[in-house]
């Protein structure tokens, strides 16, 4: 045995000398527990209002909220979106704006409402019993309960705001603003009344504007009906009466019939009836007019064996030509009846399904009362607004065609066999369509003729405001294509279609619990009168100030009406609307109480961003934008973000009857909000996104993995001064220290533009990558022998530390906005202080001359070839040849001039982690280890030669040759300096 292995085996424990790690900071978060303790440090520090005060100069950056509506628990579609909100809101604060956010809800409405309602049918207690204002009071206190515990939901996600200070549609100054914002329609020449027919709702008793509607699959009844033609001239001198066969999934709306719509470009033909199957209604030898292309599907559908074509029917032929009521002269009609049905020419008949014949009543759908209105067709009212027929409708009075609990009523069955009876029913079915419901109380809806107030959207207006156009819909459009952006750009195509083809806003509702249409109609006037609507802007001024000082629920005070008009109109001339504005309204209107009148407001009134779910475009994004094109002249935002909707993780909608549900406050309670936030940052929130355990335990481990990389930055940084610092220009021959430079200063212009354009999916898979790969797995892993080993005031370990030190400050305020819990533990793990956080500082300036590309390629080579040595040492070591990479000594044979010289210029031994390293230009043996994708690299392996170092552990030929036994030289000249 040599003296120098006695040496080395009876060297001393060097364990104390070795500069490792020193944190407090824990390997497990603990976040469920911990998260509570710093919202309570950020509320008792007023870090939102500290935010304000350090801001105080900068250009503001708005984020305005989209108000939730306040009746019930949080659902993850909630986390999702205001996380987002958060993120958006805490970067551009650190990027140098002054990012305010003041979180808003929804109060007025029908879901409130029919809680209360719900309250009183339970109590036995009849609702029109109570007193309005006593009802209204009601919904008030439901809605400021569940304010106060979804507020508290919010912010245990973690969302920074003015919480203390929210707006809410039903504080005092905003219902007098909102009713402020309609009088302006009233004043403008937006605003009119029209009886015509809208989505109506007969479970709640109220019209629904396109906002409230969504779609579902539904059952319908479906009848081919004929209406004879009456008089015998022209082709019509038959034998027989020829009938024209109708189609409808509304039999219900047979006894509003007024016309039947034919298209002059559709081919039609008449058609003489063969043999029948049996039970058939069909008779042979009757004619039918039919659209060529559908006639097949209606024999098949009136068991019709066989017909004969007869002859053309032209649209000259139709134009003109009378027909029957089908229930003309019905037994027990009472006449009601008995008149001529008009056939009139019309675009919208399609050749797409049922007859080529559309059956038309303008009373029951667009379409129908477009055409009724120009061909002056009498509207009908005989569906009450609880969905069923007036009383004293012959045959059907008083029957429901949607029952109170949204299932069908009688009256299309009632129908269909009156129609037998007739001998008008041809034939009849069901079918399986998309059929529009209420998307709050989900019954189906039907369209309903009753006297409703519109804003008219391409009513020029009087406002002087004509710079994007004089009608709101032209105002829209323009602000659509020339004053927003839109994130992603689909969404920009999506509400253009919506608006460019939308009709008149319907703004009435006949509910209790909202902002009064705070307007006066002349009695006895009628709607095209001049004087018909009372404008006067003293008496919307008493109505303003009233609301002001006590809310809208004065408008329900007896006496109001004789207050506001006194001295200025007759009151006894006028009549009061008692009809609330549709609640898209009020959230349209929020740009004029919020943005517009609060001091922490935009300071033109118009935010830098709207974000909210894809829905939307034709919700809270389309009833903003028109309602400031008709008050304001331009859409009340620069950007509008949207995202998807969230899924299980099987791609699932989620739904408690599926059993499938993510609830937020179970993930916070099991994770911490932090593992649900890192969730959305890691998802495209653009699309739909997918949530459940799996992907929450992968989102978990992301996490950890982060975490890790964060720890032992801050154990590295133990006792790190600013004396140690070194300027990285004093780094020139440290070119790892100046690579990690160059990818601090790429990662920040990528993070800024980034976080400018709301992709925190790209921000943090940019930062996670970078901290993981580039630094955990790359950088640490290299320089950890330099941080454990060198000497305290050694040039390469200060530059290390350095460095360590402006990574620490750039990840840790570049993934505040996403983990602002864990974030803070980071900072204040390093920088205690009673007042201090994270959240109080910006993303620091990184230099543009840390950018080095040239060095970056140079070291992309570098770390190429690194991959080829690393997999040849992981082979001997799966092999026991080696239990670590420093036992070796390998050959690296390279091709490449180029790449040998990238080599050579650093020590590659160190870069590889191994005891030493030879390059060489020789060609590689043919038992060399290649990779194929790293091509003209091979490596031979040796073992490293000499003793192992009892404190750095390296495999050096001198270990052992020096005063302290069974040391290198670097680490005996560190000891020697202690």
């Amino acid at each position: 045995m040599s003296d120098t292995t006695t040496e080395t085996q009876a060297a001393p424990d060097y364990r104390d000398t070795v500069f490792l790690p020193q944190t407090d900071f824990p390997m497990r978060a603990g976040l469920p527990q911990r998260e509570p303790e710093w919202l309570a440090r950020w509320e008792r520090i007023g870090i939102y209002d500290r935010l304000r005060e350090r801001a105080a100069g900068r250009a503001p950056f708005i984020l305005h909220d989209g108000p939730p509506y306040a009746n019930g628990n949080l659902h993850i579609g909630h986390a999702l979106n205001k996380t987002i909100k958060d993120i958006v809101v805490r970067s551009h604060q650190m990027m140098g704006r002054d990012a305010r956010y003041v979180p808003g809800w929804d109060c007025h409405g029908l879901p409130i409402e029919w809680k209360i309602e719900e309250k009183y049918r339970k109590a036995g207690q009849d609702k029109d019993a109570v007193d309005m204002v006593e009802f209204r009071q009601e919904c008030r206190r439901f809605a400021e309960e569940w304010v106060d515990i979804q507020r508290e939901e919010f912010k245990r996600l973690g969302v920074t705001g003015k919480w203390d200070a929210p707006y809410l549609t039903m504080d005092y100054h905003a219902e007098a603003v909102i009713a402020a914002e309609f009088m302006k329609l009233l004043m403008n020449g937006a605003l009119y009344q029209g009886s015509k027919p809208v989505m109506w709702s007969p479970v709640e008793k109220t019209a629904l504007a396109e906002a409230e509607v969504e779609y579902h699959d539904h059952t319908s009844h479906t009848i081919w009906v004929r209406f004879a033609v009456t008089g015998s001239a022209g082709i019509w001198a038959t034998e027989k009466p020829a009938s024209v066969v109708i189609w409808t999934t509304t039999p219900w709306t047979i006894p509003q019939n007024r016309a039947v719509a034919y298209n002059p470009d559709v081919a039609y033909g008449l058609y003489r009836v063969g043999a029948v199957a049996e039970n058939a209604t069909a008779k042979t030898g009757e004619l039918l007019v039919l659209a060529d292309a559908l006639a097949e599907s209606v024999r098949q559908a009136a068991r019709i064996e066989d017909w004969q074509r007869v002859q053309d029917v032209a649209a000259a032929d139709l134009e003109g030509l009378v027909l029957s009521h089908p229930l003309r002269g019905v037994e027990g009609g009472a006449g009601e009846w008995d008149y001529d049905v008009p056939m009139l020419p019309g675009e919208h008949v399609t050749e797409d399904a049922g007859t080529g014949f559309v059956h038309t009543a303008p009373s029951h759908g667009d379409d129908d009362y477009q055409l009724g209105l120009k061909h002056k067709l009498p509207m009908t009212y005989n569906v009450e607004p609880d969905g069923c027929y007036r009383a004293d409708l012959p045959l059907f009075g008083g029957q429901a065609i949607i029952g109170p609990d949204g299932k069908e009523g009688p009256a299309n069955v009632s129908v269909i066999k009156q129609l037998a009876w007739a001998g008008a029913l041809l034939a009849k079915g069901k079918i399986k369509h998309s059929y529009p419901h209420s998307w709050r109380s989900k019954a189906p809806l039907i369209y309903r003729n009753t006297p409703q107030w519109f804003a008219a959207i391409d009513h020029a207006l009087t406002d002087g405001m004509g710079e994007y156009g004089d009608t709101i819909r032209a105002r829209a459009l323009t602000s659509i294509d020339r004053l927003v952006k839109w994130w992603p750009q689909s969404g920009r195509n999506r509400i253009h279609s919506m608006v460019e083809n939308r009709p008149d806003w319907v703004l009435s509702r006949q509910r209790a619990w909202g902002v009064p249409l705070t307007c006066f109609v002349k009695k006895g006037a009628k709607p095209a009168d001049p004087d018909f609507l009372l404008r006067d802007q003293r008496v919307n001024d008493r109505i303003i100030a009233a609301f002001e000082k006590d809310g809208a629920d004065v408008w329900y005070r007896a006496g109001f009406k004789d207050e506001v008009l006194a001295g200025i109109v007759a009151a006894e001339d006028y009549e009061q609307v008692m009809d609330v504005l549709d609640v898209w309204f009020d959230s349209g209107s929020t740009h004029a109480f919020v943005l517009r009148d609060r001091a922490d407001g935009a300071p033109d009134g118009i935010a830098d961003v709207y974000l909210e779910g894809t829905d939307q475009h034709r919700g809270w994004f389309q009833s903003s934008l028109l309602q400031a094109c008709a008050t304001k002249g331009r859409a009340p935002y620069r950007n509008v973000v949207t995202h998807g909707f969230t899924l299980d993780e099987k791609g699932m909608k989620m739904s408690k009857s599926l059993g499938n549900t993510i609830v937020p406050a179970e993930v916070i309670k099991q994770y911490g909000a932090d593992i649900l936030r890192l969730w959305v940052a890691q998802t495209d929130y653009t699309a739909d996104q997918r949530i459940g355990p799996e992907i929450l335990k992968g989102t978990a481990d992301s996490y950890r993995r982060l975490r890790n990389t964060l720890r032992f930055i801050l154990g590295n940084l133990a006792g790190f001064t600013e004396a140690e610092r070194i300027d990285p220009a004093e780094m020139p021959e440290l070119e790892l220290e100046q690579w990690v430079l160059h990818r601090l200063a790429q990662i920040d212009r990528q993070l800024r533009k980034g976080y400018d354009s709301f992709d925190f999916q790209g921000v943090f898979q940019t930062v996670f990558q970078f901290a993981t790969v580039d630094l955990s797995a790359f950088y640490f892993d290299i320089r950890k022998d330099a941080l454990y080993c060198d000497a305290p005031d050694a040039l390469r370990r200060r530059a290390v530390r350095t460095v360590l030190d402006l990574l620490f400050h750039r990840l840790v305020t570049w993934l505040a906005p996403i983990l602002p819990f864990t974030m803070e533990d980071v900072w204040l793990s390093r920088f205690p202080s009673e007042e201090g956080s994270v959240h109080l500082q910006d993303f620091p300036a990184t230099p543009t001359d840390w950018l080095n590309e040239p060095l970056a390629r140079k070291w992309e080579t570098i770390r190429r070839v690194r991959r080829v040595v690393t997999a040849a040492l992981e082979i001997k070591r799966s092999d026991k040849v080696i239990g670590a990479s420093l036992e070796a000594a390998p050959v690296v044979h390279v091709e490449e001039a180029d790449e040998l010289k990238a080599l050579k210029s650093v020590d590659f031994a160190d870069i590889c982690i191994t005891s030493d390293l030879s390059l060489t230009a020789d060609p590689a043996p043919g038992e060399a280890f290649r990779l194929s994708e790293v091509p003209g690299i091979g490596v031979v392996f040796e073992p490293a030669e000499g003793e192992k170092c009892q404190r750095c552990w390296k495999i050096l030929p001198d270990v052992g040759r020096h005063k302290h036994p069974g040391t290198c030289a670097r680490c005996d000249a560190v000891l020697s300096e202690r």
